[in-house]
């Protein structure tokens, strides 16, 4: 009411101040000014940064329950390769391998069903090369190669387990090479009286028929 009667006071400055000290006071005031406002918007910033923070930490605890769960389930159902992911994502060391498929241009071949064809095309042509024009000339060994036909030993098993190569896929039976290794004592015994049935029925399991070629050279996926 007073300032509406009396109105506002008018700021008199000293007659020898120049214009330029009067435009100096008024930066110094615009200043203050913009030094408030930052002042409010660090405050903001301090506040939505431990919103994420703690939205970030909720997503974690989420995700390693459901992990957690898969886990669990896999555990149950027997479904070892999966286990076996899933417990290596929650140590924080898993990577999934990418080993690109290649069509003869080049180029990569995401979908699975293309990735098949192009292994049976691959195979098919390497398993069936015509004969070479100029076969070598191999001298016939004039004494039968010392081959031993006697079934694998125990120790033979042992070490074939130790030289399987970890973080491969799996084959038909779901079953991963980290678990053959958990326990090697186990498996062993198991291949060896699986072997020993296989050879004296001489039979060949069915699954191991059914298992995908695999090449044995690093790479040779790259070169397809």
């Amino acid at each position: 009411m007073c300032q509406e009667v009396v109105g506002l006071k008018k700021r008199h400055h000293k007659e020898w101040i120049s214009i330029k000290t009067l435009d100096k006071i008024k930066e110094r005031k615009n200043n203050n000014r913009s030094r408030a406002e930052k002042d409010q918007e660090q405050a903001e910033y301090i506040e939505t940064n431990k919103q994420v923070k703690r939205s970030i930490k909720a997503d974690k605890k989420k995700y390693v329950e459901e992990l957690a769960t898969t886990v669990e389930k896999a555990a149950r159902e027997g479904n070892m390769k999966q286990l076996y992911d899933t417990t290596k994502k929650l140590s924080g060391k898993y990577s999934k391998p990418e080993r690109p498929v290649k069509d003869k241009e080049g180029n990569s071949i995401t979908e699975i069903q293309q990735q098949r064809n192009r292994w049976v095309e691959y195979f098919e042509e390497l398993l069936n090369r015509p004969a070479p024009m100029n076969p070598p000339d191999i001298e016939a060994a004039h004494t039968d190669l010392p081959i031993d036909v006697n079934p694998p030993t125990t120790e033979e098993i042992r070490i074939a387990i130790r030289q399987i190569k970890s973080g491969k896929a799996a084959g038909p039976d779901n079953i991963p090479a980290e678990a053959l290794k958990s326990d090697i004592e186990v498996t062993k015994s198991m291949f060896h009286l699986l072997f020993k049935k296989s050879r004296e029925e001489e039979q060949v399991p069915t699954n191991w028929k059914k298992a995908p070629h695999q090449d044995s050279k690093e790479g040779r996926s790259d070169q397809m």
